[in-house]
C-alpha cells in the first residue's frame, strides 16, 4: 500500500515596496498582506521509493528555488534520499507574491534585482513543508475522480479566441462563445486513511490565477488559494480533523478569470468590481465543484494502486532538432534561443502593456532589422554563420524579435546600455540598461535554457511537471502524445502539473504561435517549441518502460551562478 504524509505550512513574504511577480510592471509592488502564502506538500512512499509533491502559492517555481530546498534537505535529513527526480515544487501561479527568486534577469528587471531575503523565506518555507509531510506518512487509499462545469458556471473563458481558432483540430468558437473554447473538467486525487476518513486531496484544474489584477499591491493567493481555504474549512467542519487540500494548475496559458469588460481600465476583470470578491468568487465556484467530485468520489472514484516510480532530465530546449513527424514533413526544422516576441509585451486581457501604436511601429523597426540580419548573412562566406542566422529567424517566424535572451540584444542594439529608448519612458529600460552597462547583461543569463523535465507516477497515475504555462490544445496535444506510450506501464491518467521546477514563458500550438499573440509572444524557442517537449517527454516515458539500471541519464547541467554573479538591483545608487 502507498502511504501518503500531508502537511501545509506558512510562506508568507512581506516587505513594503518589493515587486511582486507576474505582471512585470514596475508599480506593482507590496503594499500589505490581503492573504497568506501557504505551501501544501504531499509525499508518496512505497518500499524504498519515495515522491515529494509541492504546491506553493507562488508565480511559479525556480531552478535556484528548488537547488535551495534540495541543500536544506541534504543538510538536515540526507537518509531522505530526496533528490532532484524525486522531488517537484510546482506553484499555483498568484501574480501577488514577491518576485526576485530566479537567478535569471528577465524576470528580475521589475523587481528590480535579485532579492535573496525572498528566496530564503521561500525555500525555508517549503522546506519546513516537507519536513512536515514526512512526519505524517500513513498507508493510504487513493482515488481519483472528475467532474465538469456546467458551461453557465464564470469560471474561465479562453483570453485568445483567435487563436485558438487557429487549430484545426478544434471546432470554431465565436467570441461570445469564450468559455467554451477551454477544458473544463476538473480533475481530482482523493486521499484517505486506513479507516476510509479523508486526510487531503490534490485539484488540477486550468484557469489563471489572475483575478486580483496589478492595481491591486497586497499579498494575496487568488482564486486557487480561496479555493483551497474555502475546501480546507469544509473538511475540519465535515470531520473535526484538519486536511490539506490543493488546488493546482493545469494547462491554463490561455484561460482567464476575467470575462466583463472595466471600460475604465480598458480590461477584462471578474464578477466583482473589486478584485478580491472576484478572486474568493472565482475560488468558491473551484470549491464548489471540487467538494461535489470529492465526496463523490468514495463511491465513483478509480481506485490508483500499484508502484511509484520518476525520472527527471535537464534538456537545452534551445537546441532541439524536431522530428518530421510535428513540422508536417519539413526537414531540419529546430527550437532557437529563446526571445520575447513584441506581442508579448502588449499584455493579454488582464493585464495591458505597451500600447498597440506603439506595438506596430516597432513591429516595422524590428521587420527592417530583421530583413538587414538575413541580407548580410546570405553574403557571408562563413556557411555556419549564415546557417545560424537564418535557422534562428526561421525557428521564430513570425514573432517580431524585440529581445534576444541569449545574446541580451534589445530591439537589435548589441549593448543595451547604448538603447536611444530615454530611461523615462519605463523603469524597466533604466534597470536594463543599467544592468548591462555594469556588466550582469553579459555574464547573467536572462532566460533559461537547459530546463529540468520531470515525470511522476503514481501507480496508474502519472503527473508530467512541465518549467513552463501550456495552452489548452497544447496540453491536450502533449497528453495524447503521452498517453500510449505510459499506458505500457499501467498508467491510465496523464495528469499536467506546469510552473513545476522552473519557469521558461508559454508553450503554444504551431497554428496559435503563428497569429503571435501574447501567448505566441511569450513562446520562447520558437514555433516548434510544443514539439520539441513533446520529442523530449516522449524520451523519458520510453525510457521509463525500461528498469531502472538500463534507463539513459542523459542530463545537461543548468546554469548555475555564484552570488557575485547575480544582480542584486540598486544600493544607495549603485550595484550591489
Amino acid at each position: 500500500m502507498i502511504k501518503v504524509g500531508t502537511a501545509k505550512t506558512d510562506i508568507t513574504f512581506f516587505e513594503p515596496g518589493c515587486g511582486m511577480l507576474g505582471y512585470g510592471m514596475h508599480f506593482h509592488t507590496m503594499q500589505g498582506i490581503e492573504t497568506k502564502q501557504y505551501a501544501r506538500t504531499f509525499i508518496f512512499e512505497q518500499d524504498e521509493n519515495l515522491l515529494v509533491y509541492v504546491c506553493a502559492d507562488l508565480c511559479f517555481s525556480t531552478i535556484l528555488l528548488k537547488k535551495r530546498v534540495l541543500q536544506l534537505l541534504n543538510d538536515h535529513h540526507p537518509d531522505w534520499a530526496i533528490k532532484e527526480a524525486n522531488l517537484m515544487i510546482t506553484a499555483q501561479h498568484t501574480h501577488s507574491t514577491a518576485g526576485g527568486y530566479t537567478q535569471y534577469l528577465a524576470y528580475n528587471f521589475s523587481m528590480p534585482g535579485f532579492k535573496p531575503q525572498v528566496l530564503s523565506c521561500y525555500a525555508e518555507g517549503i522546506y519546513q513543508s516537507i519536513a512536515e509531510a514526512f512526519k505524517h506518512r500513513q498507508p493510504t487509499h487513493l482515488l481519483w475522480h472528475d467532474g465538469e462545469f456546467d458551461k453557465d458556471i464564470p469560471v474561465c473563458f479562453n483570453r485568445s479566441i483567435a487563436a485558438f481558432n487557429q487549430n484545426p483540430s478544434e471546432p470554431n468558437i465565436r467570441k461570445n462563445q469564450r468559455h467554451m473554447a477551454c477544458d473544463r473538467t476538473m480533475k481530482l486525487l482523493r486521499m484517505n486513511d486506513a479507516f476510509g476518513s479523508p486526510i487531503g486531496s490534490i485539484n488540477w484544474f486550468g484557469v489563471h490565477t489572475t483575478s486580483v489584477s496589478n492595481r491591486y499591491r497586497k499579498v494575496c493567493y487568488d482564486n486557487k488559494g480561496y479555493a483551497a481555504e474555502f475546501f480546507e474549512e469544509y473538511l475540519k467542519e465535515m470531520t473535526q480533523k484538519e486536511g490539506v487540500m490543493c488546488f493546482a494548475q493545469d494547462a491554463t496559458g490561455d484561460i482567464s478569470p476575467n470575462y466583463k469588460w472595466s471600460a475604465k481600465h480598458r480590461e477584462f476583470r471578474g464578477m466583482y468590481t473589486d478584485d478580491y470578491e472576484s478572486a474568493s468568487f472565482n475560488g468558491h465556484l473551484q470549491f464548489q465543484l471540487a467538494k461535489q467530485i470529492f465526496n463523490d468520489a468514495d463511491a465513483n472514484g478509480t481506485t490508483v494502486e500499484g508502484t511509484l516510480d520518476c525520472f527527471h532530465c535537464y534538456v537545452d530546449m534551445s537546441a532541439i532538432q524536431i522530428d518530421e513527424r510535428y513540422t508536417g514533413g519539413l526537414m531540419n526544422e529546430r527550437t532557437a534561443d529563446p526571445t520575447w516576441g513584441m506581442s508579448f509585451l502588449e499584455g493579454t486581457t488582464d493585464g495591458k502593456g505597451a500600447s498597440k501604436v506603439v506595438g506596430q511601429a516597432i513591429r516595422v523597426f524590428l521587420s527592417s532589422l530583421k530583413r538587414i540580419d538575413i541580407l548580410s548573412a546570405r553574403l557571408n562566406k562563413d556557411l555556419d554563420q549564415r546557417y545560424k542566422v537564418v535557422d534562428y529567424y526561421r525557428a521564430h517566424h513570425p514573432k517580431h524579435i524585440i529581445i534576444d535572451h541569449a545574446s541580451g540584444k534589445v530591439a537589435g542594439a548589441k549593448h543595451p546600455e547604448k538603447l536611444l529608448v530615454p530611461s523615462f519612458v519605463d523603469p524597466a529600460v533604466k534597470n536594463i540598461k543599467y544592468a548591462n552597462k555594469v556588466g550582469y547583461g553579459k555574464k547573467t543569463p536572462w532566460i533559461p535554457r537547459i530546463l529540468p523535465l520531470q515525470i511522476f507516477v503514481i501507480g496508474s497515475l502519472a503527473l508530467i511537471g512541465i518549467p513552463a504555462e501550456i495552452t489548452t490544445i497544447a496540453g491536450k496535444q502533449l497528453r495524447e502524445t503521452l498517453a500510449p506510450i505510459l499506458a505500457q506501464k499501467g498508467v491510465r491518467i496523464i495528469q499536467l502539473c506546469p510552473y513545476a521546477n522552473a519557469y521558461a514563458g508559454y508553450i503554444t500550438t504551431p497554428h496559435e504561435y503563428k497569429l503571435q499573440l501574447y501567448e505566441g509572444g511569450h513562446t520562447l524557442f520558437g514555433k516548434w517549441t510544443l514539439a520539441a517537449y513533446q520529442m523530449k517527454f516522449e524520451e523519458m516515458a520510453n525510457e521509463m518502460l525500461k528498469s531502472k539500471g538500463e534507463r539513459k541519464e542523459r542530463s545537461l547541467l543548468p546554469e548555475m551562478l555564484s552570488m557575485d554573479d547575480i544582480w542584486l538591483g540598486f544600493k544607495e545608487g549603485k550595484t550591489t
